[in-house]
């Protein structure tokens, strides 16, 4: 009974064993499976939460990005306005040309000296642009074509038919990419006019004074010479002489007394010329010349005009009447000598004031319709003793030169469209 029931309480104690450990196999894997199970539902809300992180994060970067780029294009902006503000600000004329030599930029100073329109647009080549200033169009194509600096040149532009600029100093950069290649040109360029017009009047008030220091005491002396001979024929008596001796008396008597008029007028234009500064009524100056020449013009069937303004300048009242007066001569006796080839014109003779307050300049004009100045005669119409008259001296036009540069003026004179002849005095304000 004991030897048989003990193998079988073994087997259901075996039995018992294996039951239990299946139980708690079975139990463990159900517990891992809803481990699992809740460790994927954790999951699912916290990658739904990064996916939206990353969403915000990527549209911060793009509205950081546009942001930037506006305050980029508005710098950008900024940075061109000033830049065409400085250009437009540049008291000197600037033009940009590119490497094939079209313009692309023209400042309003460099309108305003080159006669260009002042708000038309500037299309086309240097050469189209410019091309009436030739000496610049030169210039630059120096610079663009050796790609070198031309430096502080200055161009003679007065037969360019610029108002008022006969000579402009300019100066023309490459502009060069880090390649070597030549990108664009840079020219600047300013109007010398009133520079070369000082030095010019410099350089006449040293010709004058050496004149006057060479010459007046050799013109002395001559005049003493010519007054001795001028005695001893004055001292002959043509009613004694055969009429031959008699003609020569006379002939010697004209000829130094003609010559000694000459060395006195010389004398008086050589030495130099004593000044009487004062206020200067440029008005009762043309007052008085009118009184004078209004009537002799009527004689002759003619006009005797006044126009424009005339200002006060420091100077020496007699003299710049003496200018004035006779440059209203010489328009007169201009027209005498050609009046009877004049086509039934009836003279005129015009004296046009004008203030330029910015220069601090005032122009007195002298404008008549006679015959005009020969060509090869206005380069030298100022020159000591160059006449066109076959009586005239030569030293009235002189004197007015020399009495216009000692009041730091200038004078010029040219030839009307129309016909005529205009003498042009430039006088300081101050």
């Amino acid at each position: 009974m004991n030897t048989t029931s003990s193998p079988l309480l073994v087997l259901v104690g075996l039995t018992a064993i294996v039951a239990a450990l299946v139980a708690v196999v079975v139990f463990a894997m159900l517990r891992f499976m809803s481990a699992a199970r809740g460790s994927r539902r954790t999951a699912a809300p916290e990658a739904s939460d990064g996916g939206l992180l990353m969403t915000t994060a990527i549209r911060e970067a793009v509205a950081r990005l546009r942001e930037q780029e506006r305050a980029l294009e508005a710098r950008a902006e900024a940075s061109e306005r000033l830049s065409e503000e400085i250009v437009a600000g540049i008291a000197s004329g600037f033009l940009l040309v590119g490497a094939s030599g079209e313009v692309r930029m023209v400042n309003p100073a460099a309108r305003r000296l080159l006669g260009l329109d002042a708000g038309g647009a500037v299309a086309g080549t240097v050469g189209e642009v410019v091309g009436h200033v030739a000496p610049l169009v030169a210039a630059i194509d120096d610079c663009r074509l050796r790609g070198r600096s031309v430096v502080r040149r200055a161009l003679d532009v007065s037969s360019s038919g610029l108002a008022g600029v006969t000579h402009l100093g300019v100066t023309a950069s490459p502009v060069v990419s880090r390649a070597g290649e030549l990108q664009a040109v840079v020219c600047l360029f300013s109007d010398l006019s009133e520079v070369m017009a000082q030095e010019e009047q410099s350089r006449l008030k040293d010709s004058l004074a050496r004149l006057g220091e060479l010459t007046a005491g050799l013109a002395h002396e001559f005049r003493n010479s010519l007054a001795t001979i001028h005695g001893y024929a004055q001292m002959l008596d043509p009613s004694g002489l055969a009429p031959r001796q008699a003609a020569c008396v006379d002939g010697i008597r004209d000829e130094t007394r003609a010559l000694g008029e000459m060395v006195t007028n010389f004398l008086n234009f050589a030495r130099p010329t004593p000044l009487s500064l004062a206020p200067v009524d440029l008005a009762a100056i043309v007052s008085r010349l009118g009184a004078e020449y209004e009537p002799e013009l009527a004689r002759r069937g003619g006009t005797f005009r006044v126009d424009g303004r005339f200002a006060t300048v420091e100077g020496d009242d007699m003299l710049l009447g003496q200018a004035l007066d006779n440059l209203c001569r010489n328009a007169v006796q201009a027209w005498d000598g050609w009046s009877r080839d004049a086509g039934g014109r009836t003279p005129t003779l015009e004296i046009i004031g004008e203030v330029d307050a910015d220069r601090g300049l005032q122009r007195v004009r002298v404008v008549d319709n006679g015959p005009g100045i020969a060509r090869e005669a206005l380069d030298r119409l100022f020159q000591p003793f160059f006449t066109t008259r076959s009586d005239g001296t030569g030293l009235g036009l002189a004197l007015v030169q020399k009495i216009v540069v000692t009041h730091n003026g200038h004078v010029a004179a040219a030839n009307r469209p129309d016909g005529g002849a205009r003498f042009e005095i430039t006088l300081p304000l101050n």
